[in-house]
């Protein structure tokens, strides 16, 4: 139940973008309050990579979502205000939070650089921090593109 996220990996079609909508939520909410944020994904880290092991052998099984949850939850950090850059609110929320997932997923996707060389490893660590890095790679554009969209607007 947790490698699959509540078993949204079991989705028929495109099980990866499933558990990346499902966990757009609850990261929305934990952004809110950004320690929170951290707090969760500090957990969710370990506990996905003994979930996968557990579950799987650490196998990558198109089933197993939870490190979708933890790589979402960590390109949201690039949505995190500054004194600079406040957070968005509205419908430009909304963008930034489309925004967010389409970086994640096509990073995931691509695994450009090392992101693939985690990924071949096929271990539990190599599902979940594969992941991990597209997810911090994500944040990072998602931040400098928040930074160049609020000087040119």
């Amino acid at each position: 139940m947790v490698a699959s996220v509540g078993g949204s990996g079991f989705a028929p079609k495109a099980p990866g973008t499933v558990g990346t909508l499902v966990a757009l939520p609850v990261g929305w909410a934990l952004l809110q309050a950004p320690p929170l944020l951290v707090v969760a994904i500090a957990l969710v880290c370990p506990l996905g990579v003994l979930a996968i092991e557990r579950a799987a052998g650490g196998a990558d099984h198109g089933w197993i979502v939870i490190d979708e949850v933890a790589g979402l939850w960590i390109t949201l950090l690039g949505l995190m205000g500054t004194p600079f850059l406040a957070m968005p609110h509205g419908v430009a929320l909304l963008g930034w939070l489309a925004a967010a997932v389409a970086l994640f997923r096509l990073l995931d996707i691509a695994k450009p650089g090392p992101i693939g060389w985690i990924d071949r490893r096929h271990d539990s660590l190599g599902v979940m921090g594969d992941d991990m890095l597209a997810g911090l790679v994500g944040a990072m554009l998602l931040f400098g593109l928040r930074l160049v969209w609020s000087w040119v607007r």
